[in-house]
């Protein structure tokens, strides 16, 4: 992952228990779920080096008899093999902060990793913009470290994950580290990625195996302009969408409640669930899923 950033653009500011094995049988889950689980929550202390932790918090599925409803630390994962999707937090940001949108992935059939990045994220001792250049080697290596769960017999993952279904995904600094995962070389298992409110790196293009990309962004964005998005996504060769939120700043809509919150998250779940799943329902529904007169607009070159 060197050279993938020799200088971070400018306008990226701030702002942007004990193991349970699980009792269910592991099977393979070949088509995205039509409801929704309930979802656990682990914390796991990952780290590239002794340099670079990475504690890393990962919503999953959940069965709803195991859960009661509501979502529960460390409780058994339910039956079956998920995709994994790995999601950057923004500058001054933490992984807990971007529940409203992990958490709800998760529900849809996805274990959802989210690292909190060494030196941007918002309880950094040694706070540095640049630090951003060195994590897409941070995103893989906890991508990597939680697979190996897979195979650890006393781990409650063991079994449920499945390694050849990846995405990545970030808002604002996180959204840079995300494009800068699919540069060339990359693991022909990182299949689909969500760029939110970012844009490309610095001396990184896209290269290597297609990878489905989708991108989010508010036309008046006054961190990260839409125009650099933009740019970033006319560079993609593979399969790609731009979902534009009228009047959308650079974040705002990604909380419950707010405008375009309802059609973004349906965009980016059968996104994923079309992405990972091969679910062509899901695929069908992006148009009316995106496309919201007044809201949202949809470019689609899928």
């Amino acid at each position: 992952m060197r050279g993938l950033l020799g200088l971070l653009v400018a306008a990226v500011l701030s702002g942007c228990g004990q193991p349970v094995v699980a009792s269910t049988p592991v099977t393979r889950v070949s088509t995205a779920q039509e409801g929704t689980y309930a979802v656990g929550v682990r914390t796991l202390r990952l780290a590239r080096g002794p340099g670079r932790p990475l504690p890393t918090t990962v919503w999953y599925p959940v069965n709803r008899a195991a859960s009661n409803g509501r979502t529960v630390q460390n409780a058994p994962i339910a039956a079956g093999r998920f995709p994994l999707v790995l999601f950057s937090h923004g500058l001054h940001s933490l992984p807990e902060m971007h529940g409203q949108l992990t958490s709800r992935w998760a529900a849809a059939g996805f274990v959802v990793a989210a690292p909190a990045y060494p030196h941007t994220n918002r309880r950094a001792g040694q706070f540095s913009r640049a630090d951003i250049r060195n994590q897409p080697a941070d995103a893989w290596q906890v991508v990597q470290q939680v697979l190996r769960l897979n195979d650890v017999p006393s781990d409650p993952f063991a079994g449920h994950l499945d390694p050849t279904r990846l995405a990545a995904a970030g808002h604002s600094a996180g959204g840079y580290t995300t494009a800068g995962l699919f540069s060339a070389g990359h693991a022909a298992q990182l299949r689909a990625g969500i760029v939110i409110a970012g844009a490309g790196m610095t001396g990184s293009s896209f290269g290597g195996p297609t990878a489905k990309m989708l991108f989010v962004h508010g036309n008046a964005d006054g961190t990260v302009p839409i125009s650099r998005g933009r740019a970033a996504f006319n560079q993609v060769p593979w399969p790609k969408a731009f979902l534009t939120v009228t009047r959308g700043d650079h974040g705002g809509y990604l909380a419950p409640g707010r405008r375009a919150f309802d059609q973004i998250v349906r965009t980016m779940t059968d996104f994923l669930r079309w992405a990972l799943y091969g679910d062509l329902t899901a695929r069908r529904r992006l148009p009316t899923d995106a496309s919201s007169p007044g809201t949202t607009e949809f470019d689609s070159r899928l």
